[in-house]
């Protein structure tokens, strides 16, 4: 593992994607979007993600030129088309919009369909966070995780993420519908570790913490059992249907075709009904009774989603990003 710093990073991914046909400013946001994910601490969906978003460029999947376009209005509600076009630039558009669809009204969504990945679902919550709104967003996926009662990736992991905007620290939550994705399984694998708790089943239908088993078995937890499998099941269906895209058993069950998403982006801004300051001492509030929680563990105090992203954020900003030695070899060879 390397320390890269981080203008670095974001500076040698965008020439690769200058390279691969993206317009200036879109090669520096979309490269900017990798490297803050990986600042951030998610390393599963940052640059470790960037080789096999290239090879879904050059395979055709996504189209560096592409950007989405307005097909329907309704006052707060629009539906977008994403034209096959990168997924987290169509994001950051899509939730761009929803934020001032909420300056207007109040709420604002915005439901896009063909879409690509959006890499780290996260970004699009404290993108809403820090433009001071209530931020929630979903995806769906390809078929991935087995329905609950079943032993074949039959419903995405359809990750959601919802963002409250607070000055002393955002909250960001950002689940997937397993309770592991398998870029997660993926990291626990390289690094020869188990999982903490179990995250699927072996191919003798065992539940496992060894993340190498589950990746072959395909089979993993959803989160909360049956309750995480109807969750994905939902969330696929309100994007699919709001948008009019593609639900999950019509996604291509291949990591380098998967295109074709359905996503929503729903931002809130309560401030015009008043009382701004009581909303920020709620949020305060409930984040002082999680502190005085007593730990389960010494040295191990409980945190509110998005607590250690500020960390991480800090810490990888001031020593550099931390980056496989072979992932930033092949980078450099784009």
């Amino acid at each position: 593992m390397i320390r890269i710093p981080f203008e670095e990073v974001a500076q040698q991914l965008a020439a690769v994607l200058r390279g691969l046909g993206f317009r200036e400013e879109r090669a520096r946001r979309c490269a900017r979007l990798f490297a803050e994910t990986t600042r951030d601490g998610v390393y599963s969906h940052g640059v470790n993600r960037f080789a096999r978003f290239v090879a879904t460029v050059r395979n055709g999947s996504v189209d560096p030129a592409a950007e989405p376009s307005v097909v329907a209005r309704f006052g707060a509600l629009e539906r977008w088309d994403g034209q096959r076009g990168p997924g987290n630039l169509n994001a950051w558009a899509a939730m761009e919009r929803a934020i001032e669809l909420s300056r207007e009204h109040g709420i604002g969504c915005v439901a896009m369909a063909h879409t690509n990945h959006w890499m780290r679902g996260g970004t699009f919550g404290w993108q809403a966070a820090e433009a001071g709104v209530v931020g929630m967003c979903w995806t769906n996926t390809m078929p991935n995780v087995p329905p609950w009662g079943g032993v074949e990736p039959a419903i995405g992991n359809n990750p959601l993420v919802m963002a409250v905007p607070r000055a002393k620290g955002h909250v960001v939550l950002d689940m997937a519908m397993s309770q592991f994705s398998y870029g997660a399984l993926e990291s626990y694998r390289k690094r020869g570790e188990l999982l903490p708790v179990d995250g699927g089943f072996d191919a003798d239908g065992k539940l496992t913490r060894d993340p190498g088993a589950i990746e072959k078995s395909q089979r993993l937890l959803p989160v909360g059992f049956w309750k995480g499998s109807g969750l994905a099941v939902v969330l696929d269906m309100v994007a699919a249907m709001t948008s009019l895209g593609n639900a999950t058993h019509a996604i291509a069950n291949d990591p380098l075709k998967e295109t074709g998403l359905s996503q929503m982006f729903v931002a809130i801004d309560p401030r015009g009904l008043g009382d701004a300051s009581r909303m920020e001492q709620i949020a305060d509030e409930v984040v002082e009774s999680l502190h005085r929680t007593r730990a389960a563990e010494a040295g191990k105090p409980v945190r509110y989603p998005g607590e250690n992203t500020v960390r991480l954020r800090e810490e990888n900003r001031r020593l550099g990003l931390p980056v496989e030695d072979a992932v930033w070899g092949e980078i450099l060879r784009m």
